[in-house]
């Protein structure tokens, strides 16, 4: 006789998780909603342990949030733990109700039930190296930096513009370092009447800007300035000061991230594989050898998607990051049965991780250039054409985890 099998069903949420658990033929043997505490989770597992007076392997969870406390408390305890897509749950929920009424407790069981009779739609969820853990907080703290730089350079260059444009002809890059120091120095286009030469040298010398000289720069800031009302200048000096001390400290936060990005890179690939598990400590140097991966990008294909890496599953790579199309074919559509486009449901960080990861190889790889070319002569945009050498590449790359063999170029076929 075959080991009994329950199936619970967590609807996650801030303070409560509704929580069913049902036997292996659907019946319901109980729900309950538990606190988002440690007691409460603990609760949660003794509650399900008691239910069913079994092992906690024979319990199999569903779950919409494939991280976090909970999921974390369930694996701890030995049960296994199942995610699934909210808008694929949300068709599953149609099998109850059709009429779109959505209630947490309806939710836990569509997630139980649906987990019994469609276990193959769901991904199974296991915990992730600490390292990997670490990487993947780093990598979305320096991305979030990197977004909150642009947002303040851009208020940074709409202030300027108010009363100092020809500041702006000395660079786009108006975060950078050299370039508040420069503003910090003139401010106004009154400051670059009397500014000495020697004073903007020193800034270019101690940044190492040499694509001009100081006298270039005093030609540029010398230029007729713009005519104001009174107490603009003023006005837009006193906003810039403020962003620029944000600026400044951005600047130090991202270069510290991309440091602690390159340590825990390091880590992950010096790690020696534990007794019984698979031997990945290559994996780091595989994906290093590919064109066009850099620290960026590196990072976030481990933090992201290491479970499919670990798998070498270069299915849910391509789904995850956005590069397999979605195609249509419907004979409601007039003139075309069938139609691609885009895909949209996935995750946004591979996405461009994988889309910049494209975009460097077409200059770096040759082969990667001239499979863009190809696509490009084809009628494809730009996009669709980087989307699909990030395809190629994410298939090399699996290839090459399989085999543990660093990136060789004559080995690669043309697309």
């Amino acid at each position: 006789m075959s080991e009994a099998r329950w199936f619970v069903g967590v609807d996650w949420a801030t303070e409560e998780h509704a929580v069913c658990l049902v036997d292996d033929v659907g019946k319901v043997l109980g729900e309950r909603m538990f606190s988002h505490s440690g007691t409460g989770l603990a609760d949660m597992c003794t509650w399900l342990l008691e239910k069913t007076a079994g092992e906690p392997s024979g319990l199999n969870v569903a779950i919409e949030v494939p991280h976090g406390a909970v999921v974390e408390t369930l694996l701890e305890r030995g049960m296994s733990v199942f995610a699934i897509n909210p808008k694929q749950l949300d068709r599953f929920r149609d099998r109850f109700t059709v009429a779109g009424a959505k209630d947490d407790r309806r939710d836990a069981h569509v997630l139980a039930d649906s987990l019994r009779t469609d276990m193959q739609c769901f991904r199974r969820v296991r915990i992730d190296d600490p390292k990997v853990i670490e990487l993947r907080e780093w990598s979305r703290i320096v991305e979030d930096i990197g977004q909150e730089r642009v947002r303040l350079s851009n208020r940074l260059r709409q202030q300027l513009l108010r009363y100092y444009p020809q500041l702006l002809e000395l660079a786009q890059d108006v975060e950078s370092e050299w370039f508040l120091a420069l503003w910090e120095l003139i401010p106004t286009p009154a400051d670059a009447a009397t500014v000495r030469e020697k004073k903007i040298a020193k800034v270019l010398g101690e940044h190492r800007i040499r694509r001009f000289n100081a006298e270039h720069v005093l030609t540029v800031l010398r230029q007729k300035p713009l005519t104001v009302a009174p107490g603009t200048t003023e006005a837009a000096v006193a906003h810039i000061a403020s962003v620029v001390a944000r600026v400044r400290l951005l600047n130090s936060q991202h270069k510290d991230g991309l440091r602690r990005l390159d340590a825990l890179t390091n880590e992950i690939a010096a790690r020696q594989a534990e007794p019984g598990q698979a031997c990945e400590q290559r994996d780091v140097g595989v994906l290093r050898s590919l064109p066009g991966i850099g620290r960026i990008v590196l990072a976030t294909l481990l933090a992201e998607a290491s479970q499919p890496l670990a798998e070498r599953n270069y299915h849910a790579l391509r789904a995850l990051s956005g590069v397999a199309p979605v195609t249509r074919n419907s004979g409601k559509r007039s003139g075309k049965r069938s139609v691609v486009v885009m895909r949209n449901a996935c995750s946004m960080r591979l996405r461009h991780a994988v889309y910049h990861w494209a975009r460097v190889a077409t200059v770096r790889d040759p082969k990667s250039r001239a499979a863009y070319a190809t696509l490009r002569a084809r009628g494809h945009t730009h996009g669709r054409a980087l989307r699909t050498v990030g395809d190629r590449l994410l298939l090399v790359a699996c290839a090459m985890l399989r085999d543990g063999t660093e990136f060789d170029p004559s080995r690669r076929l043309a697309v």
